[in-house]
């Protein structure tokens, strides 16, 4: 941290640094092009997410805006979130008694209301009845991520099921055996395409004498995954111009409550 500006509580704390500075070094620490410290640029972006403003409204006191966006989208394109969002689950699962890799996985979309930013590539939901764009999300059993994608909203959540599956098993090398979905993904379509990756789908249905909200057994815990998105402003609606980013900005935001998690852990050790 920049001791020289007054910190912001979305800042990275020292033990968070040492966890992520070696997953956002594209260049040498002292590469000549290098003009702000990784930790004060990557503050920018968590400051964005959190708050919700938008770039050009970037604090003084942090790095340029430019240079800030220009780098974390190098950070989105060389899956940097990523890959530390995939060996963070793998230390919190350690740390709570689980094994490193998971078995089973929990899927399920969220559908964001389009801005002008992102009008001309949004889609209709005529279940949620909103214009905009849909959060394809799979956790693992401790609400950790797995898998994120965007498409419009108008995009059957059968119809993903394949591209999550996928990227499911590619990130925990095979070992998911079944995933949980609501009645949203029953049909033989969505059965079928997750189990061309070697899942099984299983449905969990609402009682049938529902009244009011119920909430489902081991569903919740991806309900609550998307609670936890929600606590960043910039991603309560789609303000961007490309999907991808958004997507991107929600790995982020994932990466930054996980690395919490697994600082306080270290701090405790």
């Amino acid at each position: 941290m920049d001791f020289h500006r007054k910190p912001y509580p979305s800042d990275v704390s020292d033990e968070e640094r040492s966890l992520i500075v070696p997953y956002l070094t594209l260049h040498l620490e002292d590469a000549g092009q290098r003009e702000h410290s990784l930790g004060e640029v990557f503050n920018g972006p968590r400051y964005i997410v959190k708050t919700g403003a938008p770039w050009r409204w970037m604090p003084n006191d942090l790095p340029p805006w430019a240079a800030v966006c220009q780098q974390t989208q190098r950070w989105l394109a060389a899956g940097c979130f990523e890959a530390l969002v995939d060996d963070l689950r793998a230390v919190l699962r350690l740390a709570a008694g689980r094994p490193a890799e998971p078995t089973a996985a929990i899927i399920d979309s969220r559908t964001l209301r389009s801005t002008p930013g992102s009008g001309e590539r949004a889609g209709y939901d005529g279940g949620k009845r909103k214009k905009g764009s849909k959060i394809h999300m799979a956790v693992d059993t401790l609400g950790h991520l797995l898998a994120l994608h965007v498409t419009p909203a108008s995009a059957e959540d059968r119809g993903e099921v394949d591209r999550r599956t996928r990227t499911i098993q590619i990130v925990t090398g095979d070992h998911v055996d079944i995933a949980r979905v609501d009645q949203g993904y029953t049909g033989a379509r969505a059965a079928d395409a997750a189990a061309r990756h070697g899942i099984t789908l299983e449905v969990i249905k609402l009682p049938q004498a529902k009244r009011g909200f119920v909430l489902l057994p081991r569903r919740r815990v991806v309900e609550r995954s998307f609670a936890w998105a929600t606590r960043f402003r910039r991603l309560v609606k789609d303000y961007e111009r490309y999907p991808q980013t958004l997507a991107g900005l929600h790995v982020g935001a994932f990466a930054s409550i996980m690395i919490k998690q697994a600082a306080a852990i270290a701090a405790g050790s």
